[in-house]
């Protein structure tokens, strides 16, 4: 007797350790959900506390929506990386408009239509929008017309954002409310701006020649030879679409941003015929559509002839992003734009 009662000791001990581990288990990720939902990291969910958030990933497909369905703006930036640096507190003024900038860094043309959508669905009648055609819009392939280039909550784009009770139960929104729950009480300080703009490139002061040059002998460059006329890029209808969704009064702009001479592709090259094919098929869009205009600021010139405006051969810095808004005000009212700076291919029309 007493040997059948000692044996099952260490199993009576081993099932009272297994329920204490589930409700703890249950208790602690109860909390944690509980925290997740009240604090809110990404400011999506329905019945969460009304208190100020700010954007807090360093992914932007997590903090754009929110800043997408703010009725703080009627008016958009969608793009890439190179569309970062403009500043809505500066184009504000000049377009008469509240600018929110939705660029994300390595943003497929898909990413950006889903964002402007987004934007769209909550935001009617905006008053302007802000399209980068970079090497995403004129190298697309079918990837990029349908996939993300980087993790992407569905659920904040389209659907109930009921979902996002389920779908927020990740380590990672964990992570990210304790970052927003830190900045909340005061002891973080904000990295993104509230406006969507944030600088993603050094200061000025910490600009080295040297070490830009060993970045561009690093950079690949595609130097092939043209074998033909090259085709419009397979966004073209994608882009259509998108721009068929924005109302027909709403000031659209369609802009290629700065890139250095090495990135243009030399001339003759498979690079610079793509580059110039999607010019053409770009501002023919522009031209069919109304109130729709399109800036060129990927031109030769001394932007793109010098070293000295870039970080990288595609990042520029801040006093030609100063430049680039600057014409693109000018250019909206109808005034003239530098020829050493921009070329305007479609002025504003009806």
């Amino acid at each position: 007797m007493p040997s059948s009662i000692s044996s099952s000791d260490p199993q009576t001990r081993w099932r009272g350790f297994a329920r204490a581990f589930a409700v703890t288990a249950v208790v602690l990720g109860a909390t944690l959900s509980l925290f997740v939902a009240l604090v809110d990291p990404w400011d999506m969910l329905p019945l969460s506390p009304p208190w100020h958030r700010i954007p807090i990933s360093s992914n932007a497909r997590y903090s754009m929506p929110a800043l997408a369905i703010s009725p703080r703006f009627d008016s958009a930036m969608v793009g890439t990386s190179t569309g970062r640096l403009l500043q809505p507190a500066i184009l504000d003024a000049p377009f008469d408009a509240h600018f929110v900038n939705l660029a994300m860094n390595s943003a497929t043309p898909w990413e950006q239509g889903r964002i402007l959508r987004l934007f769209l669905r909550h935001h009617p009648t905006p008053r302007v929008v802000l399209i980068d055609i970079d090497a995403e819009w004129c190298f697309a392939d079918r990837h990029g017309l349908s996939e993300p280039n980087r993790p992407m909550p569905d659920w904040m784009y389209e659907g109930s954002p009921w979902r996002g009770y389920t779908e927020m139960l990740t380590m990672y929104a964990v992570q990210e409310a304790a970052n927003q729950f830190m900045w909340l009480i005061g002891h973080k300080q904000q990295r993104f701006g509230s406006d969507g703009y944030t600088s993603f490139v050094p200061p000025d002061s910490r600009y080295d020649p040297r070490r830009v040059d060993e970045l561009f002998r690093t950079w690949a460059f595609d130097t092939a030879k043209a074998d033909g006329p090259a085709r419009a890029p397979a966004s073209v209808p994608f882009l259509i679409d998108l721009l068929a969704a924005i109302p027909a009064e709403t000031t659209k702009i369609l802009w290629f941003p700065p890139s250095s001479r090495e990135q243009q592709g030399a001339p003759g090259s498979q690079v610079a015929a793509t580059r110039a094919a999607c010019r053409t098929a770009m501002a023919a869009i522009a031209r069919a559509t109304p109130h729709t205009m399109a800036i060129d600021f990927e031109i030769p010139g001394p932007v793109a002839d010098s070293r000295a405006s870039f970080w990288d051969p595609i990042h520029y810095r801040q006093a030609v992003a100063h430049m680039v808004m600057d014409d693109l005000a000018a250019a909206a009212m109808g005034r003239d734009v530098p020829a050493t700076q921009g070329r305007v291919l479609v002025p504003p029309h009806p």
